[in-house]
């Protein structure tokens, strides 16, 4: 179990380097080019967890960033050679910016691909940099947010530059009160 939570805690510390690399988004600004990754970025600190779902706060020099993580609950094909597979919810208040979703899926993915996203009936394309998927604008990433909220699981759709295109499933159950975790700590009102 202590090696497991290892390998998770090493998956989160890089998530937790990309959201806290992430650029703002000023209204509607596209966010297709690549960022380099903070040097040093600050420590996060776990606000708590449910199910799956992973709540962060941690500071940049923009302020506060709050986020969750989780990390896919089952991933196919099983012989893909490629880092865990994880999701993510964003905030940063004092750029006036929520609810940003991202999946990074653990290998460089095919250029010009998207990610495509099943929750129940829904479907959302997701665009695609290096081995992440982000939303294209900040309406679809509030709106993706509710539907994950409401429904049971995720399904994430990736197309990689080599190799087998992948399918990895998240359990969504506790996802609701890890995004309250969020909302709470960058006083966030839904």
């Amino acid at each position: 179990m202590r090696q497991y939570r290892l390998l998770i805690a090493g998956g989160l510390v890089i998530c937790a380097v990309a959201a806290i690399a992430m650029p703002g988004r000023a209204a509607e600004r596209k966010r297709h080019e690549a960022k380099p990754a903070v040097a040093n970025p600050p420590p996060a600190h776990e606000i708590g967890s449910a199910g799956p779902w992973n709540a962060y706060v941690a500071g940049d020099r923009t302020g506060k960033v709050c986020y969750l993580v989780g990390r896919a609950e089952k991933s196919l094909p099983a012989s893909a050679r490629r880092q865990p597979p994880s999701a993510m919810v964003t905030h940063r208040p004092k750029e006036h910016v929520f609810n940003v979703v991202s999946f990074v899926e653990g290998y460089p993915l095919k250029a010009g691909s998207d990610v495509r996203l099943d929750v129940g009936p829904r479907k959302f394309e997701l665009f695609t940099n290096g081995d992440a998927a982000w939303a294209r604008t900040s309406d679809l990433d509030k709106e993706i947010v509710e539907t994950l909220a409401k429904g049971r699981d995720a399904v994430a759709h990736g197309i990689p530059a080599h190799g087998a295109a992948t399918t990895d499933t998240y359990s969504l159950v506790g996802f609701s009160k890890a995004l309250g975790m969020i909302d709470k700590a960058c006083d966030v009102r839904r």
